[in-house]
């Protein structure tokens, strides 16, 4: 069975962590390659990075710490996983609350177009 070196269970979602690990496009780079193929070594995300190893390691490092990536050991590799967890709880906390608002507001004004294309029939 895989050693979890990461997990979700680190406790309280650090939200300031969250938000500077996304501030960065490269770290941004690695979610987005991470979401496409989940589990990659670091060797393989290394591949479709222009930096350093050193550079991939410092920013997987900054994801981890920010709950964005779970690493698995399986022998001697270390595979990296993307984490949404933290990113639906941004969601939830600061994008669905302002959503609600706008989508009640375009459906009353459908409810108001659909109304008054009925009374022109």
């Amino acid at each position: 069975m895989p050693d979890r070196s990461s997990s979700g269970a680190r406790g309280p979602l650090d939200i300031d962590k969250v938000f500077k690990a996304l501030a960065d496009p490269s770290r941004r780079r690695l979610l987005d390659l991470l979401y496409r193929e989940n589990g990659q070594t670091l060797t393989a995300l290394c591949e479709h990075l222009d930096m350093t190893r050193q550079a991939v390691t410092q920013h997987l490092q900054q994801l981890e710490d920010a709950n964005l990536v779970a690493v698995v050991r399986r022998g001697r590799e270390k595979l990296h996983y993307l984490n949404p967890v933290p990113l639906h709880e941004i969601h939830e906390r600061w994008i669905a609350k302002f959503e609600r608002s706008r989508l009640g507001a375009l459906h009353n004004l459908k409810k108001r177009l659909e109304a008054n294309d009925d009374d022109k029939a």
